[in-house]
């Protein structure tokens, strides 16, 4: 009886520390979000991204009344978990010079392991799957695209030490990911309604890349006191003015080719006065920190770069359809 007891109490014993070890992954999880993937400030950016795709697909067809919820929901928790998803394949591929020179970081100081995080994908995944299927079967395809291209950034392109010597192919190549997870995000509408890819998506695309550069420049633009060594950042690769001379140039072009997508739907001129208006705010911002680059003034930048972001999907999918009504 004693022997059972013992048993019995073990197994007590073990089933307790399982539930720890989970809520304590749990809690190091809801830690590491907060400071590599904020999930309410990234919520909102990708529900106007994907409700922007859907919408716009949507408008682009010519259809009536309203895009379909189901492909709105679907296409904004697919979209968010390839944004998850692209955050962990940083983790991986960045792992070893995290190590050396940002040791703050999650992973590097132990908050969460590589392989925790990799079961993490695994599982979002899983989930993208199910949710892909059940809206259109045939639309696995198009999943399929975007996690083949991010298998292929995940391996630099098995190019790595070339990719390295050339940082602006580096940008570009990544950038490409932006339009195929937008790609996705349309097809949630065109392709679920039964119709084909049209050759006008191609402007929507193009800004959508164009939008990704932006983010991307943009936060790697930082005040000279605030450069890290052994992190590489545009301000610091091409000075700091350059960095954001050529900041304002991907903004200008994404202005464009918004325009014209937005000539497409029929809606080129609200997009020409929000943008227009908004294109004069970030142009001040940018003189301010060539003239005086500090921690503030970068910080605006970084926060332009959301806004504009925003501002374009927002007025591209979104704003037409409210317009309507």
């Amino acid at each position: 009886m004693d022997a059972v007891d013992e048993l019995k109490e073990r197994l007590n014993n073990q089933s307790n520390q399982s539930n720890q070890s989970k809520q304590n992954f749990i809690y190091r999880l809801c830690i590491y979000q907060k400071e590599r993937f904020p999930i309410i400030k990234h919520s909102v950016l990708i529900a106007v991204f994907s409700g922007s795709a859907v919408g716009y697909s949507f408008l682009l067809r010519g259809a009536s009344g309203i895009p379909n919820i189901t492909s709105l929901i679907v296409a904004f928790v697919c979209i968010f978990l390839f944004f998850l998803q692209l955050r962990i394949a940083d983790e991986f591929k960045d792992f070893a010079e995290d190590v050396l020179y940002r040791s703050y970081r999650p992973v590097p100081r132990s908050l969460v392991s590589l392989k925790e995080l990799g079961w993490v994908g695994v599982a979002s995944a899983i989930l993208q799957l199910g949710l892909t299927i059940y809206l259109a079967p045939s639309l696995v395809l198009v999943l399929g695209l975007v996690w083949f291209y991010l298998a292929l950034m995940r391996q630099e392109f098995f190019v790595v030490k070339w990719l390295k010597s050339h940082p602006i192919i580096y940008m570009l190549s990544h950038m490409v990911i932006v339009p195929l997870i937008n790609l996705y995000g349309t097809a949630c509408d065109w392709l679920v309604a039964g119709t084909t890819l049209e050759i006008n998506m191609s402007w929507f695309l193009l800004a959508s890349f164009f939008n990704g550069m932006v983010i991307e420049i943009g936060r790697k633009i930082r005040a000279i006191d605030d450069e890290e060594f052994g992190v590489e950042t545009y301000s610091k690769l091409w000075g700091y003015r350059n960095a954001v001379i050529v900041w304002l140039l991907v903004v200008g072009l994404t202005g464009i080719t918004a325009w014209e997508a937005a000539v497409q739907i029929n809606f080129a001129n609200p997009v020409v006065y929000c943008l227009g208006i908004l294109f004069c705010f970030v142009v001040g911002f940018a003189g301010c920190f060539i003239y005086k680059p500090v921690t503030k003034l970068a910080d605006l930048i970084d926060s332009m770069s959301g806004i504009w972001t925003l501002c374009v999907y927002f007025c591209l999918g979104i704003l037409p359809l409210i317009w309507r009504f």
